[in-house]
């Protein structure tokens, strides 16, 4: 199906474009963390919060913010596995600001978790804050999402007006019944006289028997063809 999305893949690794970006203080203080890190796990819950301030904050590439991606760097450095790699995330990402949080989501593809983050991103999806529901639909929700949850989360995007185009994974992931929901939802606008998202159209476009008989959709996505 031609559905032009962010694909499902992991993001870039931090690393190379973050020493590069930093200057000889912020590079001696991450090198100097993330060795602290390997050492004592738990030198992370102390070390995390201070990397605004010393690193920066602002854009390093597409996926990472500069802080973004040296707490990245620091998660990956954290010697542990499986449960306990599970609950030194959570504990960072319940106690940490939205700036920390948003680290913590787009850092999450990077670990090796499994499904264990699974309810630090519905957690987030339960919330309105916009960042952070486009920071929990990354590649590891891409991945490990279950249908009917990657579903209503990509409804959730088109109510909060987050673009489709920062769903990581909808091109692979969009079915049917995603494309029905989507179908529902641009009818009622049209109903009620709205204007109907543009990028929830390709998808609806792709399978073409959920518009049915509804003339007023049959025309739009002519008309957006």
């Amino acid at each position: 199906m031609a559905v032009t999305t962010a694909s499902l893949s992991t993001p870039p690794d931090p690393q190379p474009g973050l020493i590069a970006a930093l200057d000889d203080t912020a590079r001696t203080w991450l090198e100097g963390s993330v060795a602290e890190v390997a050492a004592e796990p738990a030198a992370v819950r102390r070390l995390f919060p201070a990397v605004r301030r010393r690193c920066g904050h602002g854009r390093l590439d597409s996926y990472w913010t500069v802080d973004e991606a040296a707490r990245a760097v620091l998660l990956t450095a954290l010697p542990l596995r499986g449960q306990a790699l599970a609950d030194e995330v959570t504990r960072l990402h319940r106690h940490g600001d939205p700036a920390e949080q948003r680290a913590v989501l787009r850092a999450l593809p990077l670990l090796d978790l499994g499904d264990l983050a699974l309810a630090l991103v519905r957690e987030t999806l339960r919330g309105n804050d916009t960042t952070l529901i486009e920071a929990a639909l990354g590649p590891y929700a891409a991945a490990h999402l279950p249908d009917a949850e990657y579903r209503q989360a990509v409804l959730k995007c088109v109510f909060y007006e987050i673009p489709l185009d920062r769903v990581t994974g909808l091109g692979t992931r969009a079915d049917r019944e995603l494309a029905r929901m989507l179908a529902d939802f641009a009818h009622e606008r049209i109903v009620a006289g709205r204007d109907v998202p543009e990028d929830i159209l390709p998808v609806v476009r792709a399978f073409p028997d959920v518009v049915g008989g509804r003339a007023e959709l049959q025309h739009a996505l002519k008309e957006e063809g």
